[in-house]
């Protein structure tokens, strides 16, 4: 009898408790992680105000922001119920404008943090924990950020541009050191990144702190203006929590301006740029090496590229206002030629026309031309051109650049059908296989397709045997290029380390180019794809 007694006393204990433990995360609402992974927002911000004072004492707090403004939302409340304000500007810390000593920044967190769960609690609405330390100061966080930076690319510059009415003055300024103050200087607009850097400097907070003071605020006070939260969302107000921003779905729901205008600042169409030795000495005895300028096609550059930021990573002045022949400190000692052409840099004019060979149309060929090769100086012609004599006397240098672009010719063919073999047969492996029949002219005008299709490729295959070099990349651009056999031999020459012999070079191009191109199949590495077996009689 006592131990029935015993064994329904301990069920009632285990069902009150899974009561209790109910209706208490009912009234919490806390999320909780219900296996080893954690929960992946948007919207996680560490709370570690206390480590400028020192070590923590207490692991960090994750808050889930958006969570919270859900809550003060439903409240009738707005951002004010948890950030001050000073000269019409909120502060982003929690309940003070700065950090003053530990203690009482510490008192801050936890009497109105815990205040507000109780009050939130007793009104049974779903709310946070307020006594046990380990239920906001986790070991283990139960949420993680997966926050994604939003580019402030041309796009959402022009759909900002279109809301403030031209009134560039409420996003950009400078700061006057004599005054103390910001100003507006027209002409002169950069983007933010110029001068907010990642950390806080002297007089200029971080580029995190300024964009969400300065973008949120703008979006709080448009939100203001509209009767209900709901018109300012069909009007497009602007996001005001964490994941407006920075949540992957909801960036691919943000409106792309397909063809943006162009933007007015002024900029030139074209520009003359010149290897002009202002800041080095030239030895008398030193040889004078003369290049011809290269003209830039500024106009059309602005419509491949989302951002400006992609050349003018610094500012938007010329580029040798920095990088200059000898280079000098205001651009990290990187000369002019390096800028220009750094194989490995996409802010380089070789190393983004570089990048553009990584698509699928163009790997095909440029992966299998010798990295020598690209560097020969008989490619520098292509962009050094002499300046052709004009009219106008005494031009301007963007004059001139105008007149370089104009004088260019694109190369959108290559040679007539009777000059270029329509099958090259392939006799290696004749023992073991049949001849391979390579279709040589269907691929040569499928390349040729791919090079009407692309301004670049139109310019830089200056000469009709310029398609040819792929293959035959060791020969000039001719009609009649040499064989391959001239060069790879049969068989593999062991004096000549790197160069494959015939057999080696042919499966070595073939394959290349068909996964380079994205074009291989996946049973394409057995012989018997290009190879039909010999039959035995």
């Amino acid at each position: 009898m006592k131990k029935q007694t015993s064994l329904l006393l301990l069920i009632g204990i285990f069902f009150a408790a899974a009561i209790v433990a109910f209706f208490t995360n009912e009234v919490r609402g806390v999320e909780e992680v219900t296996n080893d992974s954690p929960l992946m927002r948007a919207d996680v911000i560490t709370i570690d105000a206390l480590k400028s004072f020192g070590d923590l004492e207490q692991p960090p707090v994750v808050f889930l922001h958006d969570l919270h403004t859900d809550a003060v939302e439903k409240q009738n409340k707005d951002c004010s119920a948890c950030h001050l304000s000073e000269e019409n500007r909120q502060s982003p810390k929690f309940k003070r404008l700065k950090d003053t000593n530990k203690q009482e920044v510490m008192d801050i967190y936890h009497g109105n943090c815990q205040q507000c769960h109780k009050e939130t609690a007793k009104a049974r609405v779903k709310s946070g924990p307020v006594e046990v330390c380990g239920q906001c100061h986790r070991g283990k966080p139960k949420a993680v950020s997966d926050k994604e930076l939003i580019v402030f690319d041309k796009s959402l510059h022009y759909r900002h541009t279109e809301a403030a009415k031209d009134t560039c003055e409420k996003c950009h300024h400078q700061y006057d050191e004599v005054a103390k103050k910001l100003f507006y200087a027209k002409g002169k607009e950069g983007s933010c990144v110029y001068c907010h850097k990642q950390q806080t400097e002297e007089n200029r907070i971080s580029k995190r702190l300024a964009s969400h003071l300065s973008c949120i605020q703008c979006h709080r006070e448009t939100v203001a203006k509209k009767k209900t939260m709901a018109q300012a969302r069909d009007e497009k107000a602007g996001p005001i929590k964490c994941s407006g921003c920075h949540a992957e779905q909801q960036l691919q729901l943000i409106k792309r301006i397909e063809d943006v205008p162009r933007m007015k600042r002024n900029q030139p169409d074209a520009v003359l740029i010149q290897a002009i030795k202002t800041d080095v000495e030239i030895p008398k005895t030193a040889p004078t090496i003369l290049m011809n300028p290269v003209p830039f096609d500024h106009k059309s550059h602005e419509k491949y590229s989302n951002t400006c930021r992609v050349c003018h990573h610094a500012d938007l002045n010329t580029c040798s206002s920095c990088h200059t022949v000898g280079g000098k400190k205001e651009g990290n000692y990187v000369r002019s030629e390096q800028a220009m052409h750094q194989l490995d840099s996409e802010r380089s004019c070789l190393g983004c026309h570089g990048s553009r060979q990584s698509k699928p149309s163009c790997a095909g060929c440029h992966a299998s031309i010798p990295v020598e090769r690209k560097q020969q100086t008989s490619y520098c012609v292509q962009c050094h051109t002499k300046p052709p004599q004009g009219s106008i006397a005494n031009p301007k240098p963007e004059q001139v650049a105008s007149m370089m672009l104009k004088s260019r010719t694109a190369t959108t063919d290559t040679y007539r059908d009777e000059d270029i073999p329509e099958t090259i047969t392939v006799k290696d492996l004749s023992d073991q296989y049949e001849p391979v029949y390579f279709p040589h002219r269907k691929i040569v005008r499928r390349l040729e397709t791919e090079i009407k299709n692309d301004k670049l490729a139109q310019y830089f295959h200056s000469q009709k045997g310029t398609i040819c070099q792929a293959c035959h990349h060791n020969s000039p651009a001719t009609k009649k290029p040499p064989r391959c056999y001239s060069c790879h031999g049969k068989p593999f020459n062991e004096k000549e380390l790197l160069r494959p012999g015939m057999k080696g070079a042919y499966h070595q191009q073939c394959f290349g180019c068909h996964k380079q191109m994205g074009i291989m199949k996946p049973d394409s590495l057995k012989c018997e794809e290009c190879h039909r077996k010999r039959r035995t009689s």
